[in-house]
């Protein structure tokens, strides 16, 4: 590779690792903002737990950040030295565009397998990590669930209301109790409570002090023309399982979260049912073929945009960066969009959506290279 080639490859490498870093800083504040927020302002999460999932939300946000990354860094690099005229230049001394687009290849190509790991080993393995490590540290010390002064409704059937919390002690304690509606069906109220945890079946005990309650009719809570029984109690006990709020946070085994192995040994198993599978299993078979034809076609995604990324750098000759990151966004807005159509499909076994998930990279791709021959003749 030559000096003029190793300019290429650097400058372009620096544009595309900053671009990654910019959209994974962004998708990562995002995804933070969504999932651990709410622990860390609890008292749920402690800095350094909240750091270690933080990184473990990299390789998640990486999976898109890379190709983004790599379109925008390439659009910047060569519409900045088109605008320049280096790439007239270059041509005007003989160096074909093949020649001068050899160090984008380069990086395309290492995106590629980049991408392949992340999307078939290292992403999965760290959304699993990720969230077993939530789940546990939330566990660690469920009674911070207890915030005070906000409706709590992470147990189901219930929203909880604390005025004021000690530690262990609770003053202006609120409890609804819900239907599968989301109605009330009865209300207790107490000046003061106490809460423990009875690790044997993760249940909150909640002792209410001077309390009253309030119960509805539970075929039509809603209707306030007959009288609401009321009752007062010195002492009550009101149990908040939290097996379903942990059961809410584990992911299991999702097919988005596997990993190559574990897809591939899964649709083994499926497809040795043949005929005796039933419907869910038939569906989970075609979700695990769209899976994998999913996250191949999203790693020769990389290589796609690259291959659009070139022709249009150079056609554009644009050297603004907020141009070039209009056009950016313009297209993977626009590749995404085509990868939400087809895996719409999914629900089409009949239609193959495993084949059409590979439109979007394939159309990219084809584009890209019509462009590409149109800017070599020029």
């Amino acid at each position: 590779m030559g000096l003029l080639q190793r300019h290429i490859l650097a400058s372009v490498a620096a544009a595309c690792a900053a671009a990654v870093g910019l959209f994974g800083f962004v998708l990562i504040a995002g995804q933070a903002l969504r999932d651990l927020l709410g622990y860390v302002v609890a008292g749920q999460l402690d800095p350094a737990t909240a750091a270690r999932l933080l990184m473990l939300l990299v390789p998640f946000v990486a999976v898109y950040a890379l190709p983004i990354g790599l379109l925008t860094g390439v659009l910047l690099v060569l519409g900045r030295m088109s605008s320049q005229h280096e790439i007239t230049a270059m041509r005007a001394a003989g160096l074909s565009l093949r020649y001068i687009s050899r160090p984008v290849w380069v990086i395309a190509w290492a995106g590629v397998a980049l991408a392949l790991a992340l999307n078939f080993e290292i992403m999965p393995r760290a959304q699993t990590a990720y969230r077993v490590t939530l789940v546990e540290a939330v566990r660690q010390n469920p009674l911070n669930f207890i915030v005070p002064r906000t409706f709590v409704r992470d147990f189901n059937g219930f929203v909880v209301y604390v005025g004021e919390r000690r530690g262990a002690e609770l003053k202006d304690f609120w409890l609804w109790k819900l239907d599968t509606q989301k109605r009330v069906t009865g209300m207790v109220r107490a000046r003061r409570a106490t809460i423990a945890l009875r690790e044997a079946d993760d249940r909150l005990i909640l002792t209410l002090f001077d309390a009253s309650a309030e119960t509805r009719a539970k075929d039509n809570p809603e209707d306030f023309s007959r009288p609401q029984p009321i009752g007062n109690s010195d002492s009550l006990t009101v149990e908040l399982p939290l097996d379903g709020v942990f059961r809410q946070m584990q992911v299991g085994q999702k097919i988005g979260f596997m990993t190559l192995a574990q897809l591939r040994a899964r649709h083994a198993e499926l497809t040795a049912k043949g005929e005796a599978a039933s419907a869910v299993e038939r569906r989970d078979l075609t979700r695990i073929d769209v899976a994998m034809s999913s996250k191949a076609a999203g790693s020769f995604a990389v290589l796609a945009f690259a291959v659009i990324a070139v022709p249009l750098g150079i056609k554009v000759s644009r050297k603004e960066t907020s141009a070039n990151l209009g056009l950016a966004v313009a297209l993977v807005l626009g590749y995404y969009f085509l990868d939400a159509l087809a895996r719409m499909l999914e629900r089409s076994p009949e239609l193959h959506p495993e084949v059409w998930v590979w439109l979007p990279p394939l159309l990219y791709a084809a584009v890209g290279c019509w462009l590409f021959r149109r800017v070599d003749r020029a």
